[in-house]
């Protein structure tokens, strides 16, 4: 109760007081304080959005939703509104950056929300074509005797046909599985050999889905920020999101052979304890998760 108290006391009348006190002794608002002469990256992007978002300023409470168009507009309307001069080259390009840099997160998440909502099509020659591909990208010495097969298991499909193990993340799950073996073939390859490990194995291709929904999830709750914030000065893109599924892959595997556990019938346990460690080295506002 008394840190609700605190909170909304803070929110309403202590932060514009503070604000106002800063500003009379440094002569600079809080996003010029913000801005001027910080390095790029998480932790100032995250900054000042918060400080936009914060605003009782409807120009400045705006600019946090401005699209990648808009954004020079919003700049030049942020300058005006909080009388910082147009040549202040400095402040303008770093608003800039952070603008771009929360836009395109945003723009990120509903291109990855809508390639999510795609099912599945056995009867669409793209969707096949790929499966296929991730078929040849992993098993290049064996042919698939046909479309429908048990063979499907050997890469860690639970059944004859994989169509039924994309419902959860749509054509997201296997564009991720492909993108991983296509620019990583060795590693995909060497993942999918651990994964036969006669102790501890694990369906290879279930888990890449699964570490789908879990990518997925963390861009859609913003605990991707601060990884893409320091990757990306501008617009992050899909390809940064496949990326730090990449990245998914390769420490999971790692992890999971790490931990060494009992059986796979713990995997939901090992999941969620891995889910936490990615979680916890997101709140670090320098970080930067990739697979080198």
């Amino acid at each position: 109760m008394l840190v609700y108290i605190w909170g909304f006391l803070y929110r309403n009348y202590l932060r514009f007081w503070l604000k106002w006190i800063v500003r009379l002794l440094t002569r600079k608002c809080e996003l010029q304080r913000l801005l001027d002469g910080s390095a790029a990256g998480a932790r100032r992007t995250l900054s000042v959005e918060h400080s936009l978002e914060s605003s009782k300023n409807k120009v400045l409470r705006s600019a946090v939703h401005a699209e990648e168009g808009d954004v020079e507009k919003c700049v030049k309307d942020v300058m005006q509104e909080k009388k910082i001069e147009q040549k202040n080259t400095e402040f303008k390009t770093n608003l800039h950056i952070s603008l771009l840099q929360i836009s395109g997160y945003k723009k990120l998440y509903l291109n990855v929300e809508s390639l999510r909502k795609v099912p599945y099509d056995s009867d669409n020659r793209e969707h096949e074509e790929q499966l296929i591909e991730l078929w040849n990208l992993l098993m290049p010495h064996e042919n698939l005797k046909a479309r429908i097969s048990k063979q499907w298991c050997d890469i860690g499909f639970q059944g004859d046909d994989p169509k039924t193990d994309f419902r959860g993340m749509g054509l997201l799950g296997l564009v991720n599985l492909v993108y991983f073996s296509k620019h990583y073939t060795d590693e995909a390859r060497q993942i999918l050999s651990r994964s036969n490990h006669p102790k501890l194995g694990y369906s290879y291709a279930i888990v890449g889905i699964n570490l789908t929904e879990m990518a997925y999830s963390l861009l859609k709750n913003g605990a991707l920020k601060s990884h893409l914030y320091n990757m990306v000065s501008g617009l992050p893109q899909m390809e940064h999101f496949h990326q730090f599924y990449c990245y998914l892959v390769y420490e999971f595997d790692k992890f999971w052979f790490e931990e060494e556990p009992e059986s796979i019938m713990h995997f939901n346990h090992y999941r969620e304890k891995f889910h936490e460690k990615i979680k916890s080295l997101l709140l670090d506002y320098s970080v930067t998760l990739t697979l080198r």
